[in-house]
């Protein structure tokens, strides 16, 4: 029994430890990176309930040298692909330990199940609210938006338009079989994330939620945005199509993330829509607080137009997936857009 008590001491032991570390590597990003005060305080707070249960005698049953815990790794924990993967990591961390502390605490301590069960779900509500924010505000600062087209150098214009400083891809593909969206979705969702941008899908929520991509895009036909948050979850960006004052007010009714302003010009992207002009363009920048992108045969040639119609962020299909030279014709819209972005 003795040699009983002594292991589970230090199975509590070894795991308040990773829960206060997990939670401190969050906090800090609550910080220093959100600047979000009630975040920082929210993880504070909760390593100082953890810290009131880490006591003396847990400690002293610490035996570092003969734990065979130490020596064990795995190549996943050796690579963050970007910001979301390491937050993700550390609040999968801090949930593991929480739950093994609950477990085991009822043998050592029985109050320490009705603890540490709540501390649980303190940080499922943290998660929802950390991962959210990262991608959701990182909207307002992307110029310019790259809607794909079918090609068979998809993965090669993409990777081109990312070395040129893209930070925000859709894939759009209205033609391929599920299979090959499937494939192209995954390759993507792994370039982009190689080049710290973003990647939503258009239309498809099961395709989206598959590949873990980062949101999606929906046409008016599309199901409602509550429902598609309702399935991926509240951390994932939702945008929607609009082409008139109404369809955006009933966006913004619906909680959007962003919206699509369009079609400006004529398109063979959409068939048979109508251009808006330029004057939807001007009502969105009076009138929609939230991203919005102009989107429609937007090119180098009509971009000023279009900014000087109050545009500061963009959405584009065919300047570049049809260019000879993705990187420089995204690094002239990032450059003009810049200059004007407010």
């Amino acid at each position: 029994m003795k040699s009983e008590d002594i292991a589970i001491k230090r199975i509590l032991d070894a795991n308040l430890d990773r829960a206060r570390e997990g939670l401190r590597i969050i906090e800090e990003w609550c910080r220093f990176g959100l600047n979000d005060r009630v975040l920082a305080n929210e993880c504070k707070e909760m390593r100082q309930v953890i810290a009131l249960s880490h006591r003396d005698e847990l400690r002293v049953a610490r035996d570092t040298p003969s734990d065979p815990g130490t020596m064990l790794t795995h190549p996943e924990e050796e690579r963050r692909e970007n910001l979301q993967a390491l937050l993700r990591a550390n609040l999968c961390r801090v949930q593991e330990a929480l739950r093994v502390i609950e477990e085991y605490g009822k043998l050592y301590d029985p109050s320490m199940g009705t603890i540490f069960k709540e501390l649980r779900y303190r940080v499922y509500t943290l998660e929802s609210a950390l991962l959210s924010q990262p991608l959701k505000s990182s909207l307002h600062d992307y110029g310019l938006y790259l809607v794909t087209s079918p090609d068979n150098n998809l993965l090669e214009t993409v990777e081109s338009a990312l070395e040129g400083g893209l930070k925000l891809v859709q894939y759009r593909d209205k033609k391929g079989d599920d299979l090959s969206r499937f494939a192209n979705a995954r390759k993507l969702r792994h370039l982009c994330h190689q080049y710290g941008a973003l990647l939503i899908i258009n239309d498809r929520i099961d395709l989206a939620a598959s590949v873990d991509a980062d949101g999606i895009h929906l046409g008016q036909q599309d199901l409602p945005v509550a429902t598609a948050r309702a399935i991926l979850g509240d951390n994932k960006i939702i945008g929607r199509s609009t082409t008139n004052p109404q369809e955006m007010a009933k966006a913004l009714e619906e909680k959007a993330d962003y919206i699509g302003v369009g079609p400006v010009y004529s398109t063979p992207t959409k068939p048979g829509k109508a251009e808006t002009g330029l004057n939807y363009v001007s009502y969105a920048r009076e009138h929609c607080p939230i991203p919005w992108f102009a989107i429609g045969g937007i090119d180098l040639d009509n971009l000023q137009a279009v900014i000087d119609a109050g545009a500061r962020q963009v959405a584009v299909v065919r300047a570049i997936m049809q260019s000879d030279d993705p990187k420089s014709v995204t690094g002239q819209f990032l450059s003009r857009l810049s200059s004007t972005y407010v």
